[in-house]
């Protein structure tokens, strides 16, 4: 088995591949440090599995990911992470991707998501598994972010980690214009009206990482 693991933290990728090599003998290891050079593997060499950080430098893992997809559909893709299953797994599954797994869980779930997703399947924790059914049951309401498209929620966690409208638009190659244009829309979807409504919505609910929030004036906030 040939497996890339694409994750800015030499520690994490170190552990992971100890624990998979355990469980998979012969199996062939990449390591990517960021966005780009696991997309540049995915592109030049042959992988049976991808287990991708969601948070790298560069390009989000919900880019990463989807832009894996459409060069290679059928190749697994595990997300790895540090937020909350409940905050991203259900976008990240439409996306593609085969499973969710939190940078917490357990060293044989991790081998379990693998051979999951190698044979074809999708891996989602018991405790996910179950808060999917009760809301399929209950019908409980979808929050605000959930309602967003996937460029909505990048921008939103990019305004949420302190980026401003000049500098969004460069790393996701579009125009100022249509930057502030995504901004106005989601700020309507959430029923809000500046930026720092919008970074303290994000921090409440773990969809940026505690460092990468700008303490300051929120960039554009009115």
């Amino acid at each position: 088995m040939r497996i890339l693991i694409a994750d800015d933290h030499a520690v994490v990728r170190h552990g992971m591949k100890q624990i998979l090599a355990a469980a998979f003998k012969r199996s062939v290891f990449g390591e990517a440090a960021n966005s780009q050079e696991a997309l540049e593997r995915v592109w030049k060499e042959p992988w049976d599995v991808v287990i991708l950080d969601l948070t790298m430098p560069g390009r989000s893992g919900l880019e990463v990911l989807k832009e894996i997809k459409r060069a290679r559909p059928k190749l697994p893709v595990l997300i790895l992470s540090m937020h909350p299953e409940d905050q991203f797994a259900v976008r990240l599954l439409k996306a593609g991707a085969s499973g969710y797994m939190t940078k917490e869980s357990a060293p044989e779930e991790l081998v379990g998501a693998v051979n999951k997703a190698v044979a074809g399947g999708r891996y989602v924790s018991a405790a996910l598994a179950d808060k999917l059914a009760s809301m399929i049951v209950h019908d409980v309401q979808a929050a605000p972010h959930e309602n967003l498209s996937d460029r909505e929620f990048l921008i939103l966690r990019l305004i949420a980690s302190g980026k401003p409208v000049g500098a969004i638009a460069r790393e996701l190659s579009l125009s100022v214009k249509t930057v502030s244009t995504y901004r106005a829309r989601l700020l309507e979807k959430m029923g809000m009206s500046n930026n720092s409504e919008l970074v303290h919505y994000a921090f409440q609910n773990q969809l940026v990482e505690r460092r990468s929030v700008d303490m300051g004036p929120a960039p554009g906030a009115k």
